[in-house]
């Protein structure tokens, strides 16, 4: 039984069938709030309806991308962490192969991320209702989701040296902190929340600097 939204059916309320996906719901949802945003002369009670029903739909489907990948996750851990390339390594060797093999990349993959953004957030700001602009704004976001993906597999192909471990544990700090920024430029352009554009912009900020702290630690490590 689907759950009402304002007494009305969510799906309905953002013009979209009951197997549509999330990307679906989500155009639907940002074309219905460009229309109705109070900003540009919409009905604030239209909006409300509109936001209610996105966030009830969104919940629904994130409950499902989160169960498939709490399964995955389970079965990852299940299996043989122990690595091949760490087996009859000395400490030193095992730090320098993490570092080249897990570090280094997504050091890389990091900077791909945090670099372009501010000519990003710059061309957006000319007109964020203007749908190219949005779109090629869009595309970044996504392009990065994807960066993130290979972020985490690589964290986790090797385990990091014990010796290295507070290294190895600011490293996962400065990469969560990007993939929070990115989701919430994501809920902006959903939306166009100003909020999420502001922590959005605050938390990649702080992932920035925490990167060139790491960069200061890397040069410090001895082995």
């Amino acid at each position: 039984m689907i759950n009402k939204v304002m007494g009305k059916d969510p799906y309905e309320i953002l013009g979209v069938e009951k197997s549509a996906q999330l990307e679906e719901i989500k155009a639907a949802y940002r074309i219905l709030v460009k229309k109705h945003h109070p900003d540009i002369g919409g009905n604030k009670t239209k909006i409300l309806e509109i936001n209610a029903a996105w966030q009830h739909l969104k919940s629904i489907e994130n409950r499902f991308i989160n169960k498939t990948q709490e399964q995955q996750k389970t079965k990852a851990n299940n299996a043989d962490f122990k690595h091949p390339e760490n087996k009859g390594l000395d400490k030193d060797k095992a730090i320098s192969s993490w570092l080249i093999n897990v570090y280094n990349p997504i050091d890389r993959l990091i900077a791909e991320i945090i670099n372009p953004f501010p000519k990003k957030i710059r061309d957006l700001s000319a007109d964020p209702y203007d749908d190219k602009l949005m779109e090629i704004f869009c595309e970044y976001i996504k392009r990065s989701q994807k960066k993130i993906e290979k972020i985490q597999k690589l964290y986790q192909v090797i385990p990091s040296p014990i010796q290295i471990s507070h290294f190895s544990l600011s490293l996962y700090q400065c990469f969560a902190e990007v993939e929070d920024g990115i989701n919430e430029l994501e809920r902006y352009t959903a939306g166009y929340v100003e909020s999420y554009l502001h922590d959005g912009n605050e938390m990649l900020r702080k992932a920035k600097k925490k990167r060139l702290f790491l960069h200061q630690e890397r040069k410090q490590l001895k082995f």
